[in-house]
């Protein structure tokens, strides 16, 4: 539903997790040189454990504002995950002919970040 509190949450969620995943990428700037987008790896299979976490915690367990889904699932994880990201650098490793560098970097992120989200799933239940 609709409210500009809703819209707010998710904005605020956006704007840190836009900031997070720029801190992740620029932190890993230096190993990006050795091969592969790692900075986009790194978010991408740390915002899936959260989403694991997330998806458990605030949709599983009863009394939970639905704000808080809006604020860290679709703000924060929206903005912090990066699959655009992921997908223009894959297709400038496919398009430089760095083919083995692009498949290990879709293979990467698809087996990290599955196995990140089931990870945080499983988490999140235990607690």
């Amino acid at each position: 539903m609709f409210s500009w509190q809703s819209l707010g949450v998710i904005a605020l969620g956006g704007a840190i997790g836009a900031i997070a995943r720029h801190v992740v990428v620029l932190a890993l700037a230096g190993a990006t040189r050795a091969g592969l987008p790692w900075g986009v790896l790194v978010a991408n299979v740390s915002g899936c454990l959260v989403a694991g976490l997330v998806f458990v915690l605030l949709s599983e367990r009863p009394g939970v504002d639905p704000l808080w889904r809006l604020l860290v699932a679709v703000g924060f994880l929206g903005a912090f995950t990066t699959f655009s990201a992921f997908s223009v650098d894959t297709l400038v490793l496919m398009q430089s002919g760095q083919l083995a560098r692009a498949a290990v970097n879709v293979l990467a992120n698809l087996v990290l970040c599955l196995g990140a989200c089931g990870l945080g799933m499983w988490l999140a239940r235990q607690l």
